[in-house]
């Protein structure tokens, strides 16, 4: 069951949602020529946000699924996770930098 709150401020009305069908972002950082955590397993809705932390520009790709500019320092590319499964990604410019996001059913889907 998830819990529903209503805040008013002012003549705005938030609704605010908790529980387990609440997707957290998720943040991986690129450092070092890897992907760090370089496995994570998240919910259906999460997103997923890569930054590079290298001095070298680096990409995040898993074909078709996603595909980021090339990011410089700094620079940052979110996807959101919205499909169950195991997705393997790579650096296109470095090939050997991998990594994995296993995207679970979110709750409120099952």
């Amino acid at each position: 069951m998830t819990l529903i709150r209503i805040v008013a401020i002012g003549c705005t009305v938030a609704v605010v949602g908790f529980g387990a069908a609440q997707a957290e972002d998720v943040q991986v950082a690129i450092d070092n020529f890897t992907f760090n955590p370089p496995q994570v397993q998240v919910k259906a809705g999460t997103k997923v946000t890569w930054t590079n932390r290298d001095d070298i520009p680096h990409t995040v790709t898993d074909l078709p699924a996603f595909k980021s500019k090339v990011l410089d320092s700094e620079q940052s590319f979110s996807f959101t996770f919205t499909t169950p499964g195991t997705y393997k990604y790579f650096c296109s410019l470095h090939p050997h930098m991998t990594g994995t996001i296993v995207v679970e059913a979110s709750s409120a889907a099952q």
